[in-house]
């Protein structure tokens, strides 16, 4: 009985590690496909406002965001038969990190510290900003690569997993209906925020003291909500089969 228990845990601890790992490379993938608005465009969205008064919106924006998709999940987790939790939770992870991931962009737009290098190598820096809940050290060229090599995907999809795992309590709104899951992902997503706003303020550039900056480039294939959570919910390590 003790070695069944014993093996029990063990394929479910493989199973669970095999969908962080998932998700991970999941992140990495659709990292350069989220939408960013660049501060000029920010700036036309906003007129009239300064970078804490737009931060503040973009902020605001995301909160609610990231709260209407733990009230998504939550909702139908109260349901007498739930969904797949697995993928429902999966689904919610990614969700959450695109929209945070989007906001991390816009605020290193606000805060005149956009990172150098092409859509690529941007999407990777915010994806280390993200997952180390601090601002892009823009001096510092280990933070900003100019490529992402297998060993240094390897590391940044450790660090994505380390992040979830983290997270992982806060990210199970099912346990606890709608309105609670909503409360838990505006909270954290204003904590993750407040952080990266903290570092943006140490290494500001004034608006007046930014050199002309070119457009930033628009992802090919731009994906939307829809996309990231119906993805990730067709197929979850695990299952053996495609969800629909």
């Amino acid at each position: 009985m003790r070695d069944r228990a014993r093996e029990g845990v063990r394929k479910g601890g493989s199973r669970a590690k095999a969908g962080l790992a998932y998700l991970a490379d999941r992140l990495i993938e659709i990292a350069p496909r989220v939408p960013v608005r660049d501060l000029a465009t920010l700036r036309r969205q906003f007129p009239g406002l300064g970078p804490e008064q737009i931060a503040d919106k973009l902020v605001t924006g995301a909160m609610t965001a990231t709260s209407t998709v733990g009230a998504g999940i939550g909702a139908a987790a109260m349901l007498p038969v739930p969904p797949a939790m697995p993928t429902e939770l999966a689904a919610e992870i990614t969700g959450v990190a695109a929209i945070e991931l989007k906001l991390i962009a816009e605020l290193h737009e606000v805060y005149g510290v956009r990172p150098p290098g092409n859509l690529k190598q941007r999407s990777t820096a915010y994806l280390d900003s993200w997952s180390g809940e601090r601002g892009i050290q823009v001096t510092k060229p280990s933070t900003v690569s100019s490529a992402l090599n297998t060993h240094m995907k390897q590391q940044l999809r450790q660090q994505i997993m380390k992040r979830m795992v983290r997270n992982l309590p806060n990210l199970m709104p099912f346990m606890v209906g709608a309105a609670v899951g909503a409360l838990m992902n505006r909270r954290d997503t204003k904590k993750l925020a407040d952080r990266i706003r903290a570092d943006l303020r140490k290494i500001q550039v004034p608006w007046d003291a930014l050199p002309d900056l070119p457009a930033l480039e628009k992802p090919a294939d731009p994906i939307t909500m829809e996309e990231v959570t119906r993805d990730v919910g067709r197929r979850w390590p695990g299952s053996g089969r495609f969800r629909r």
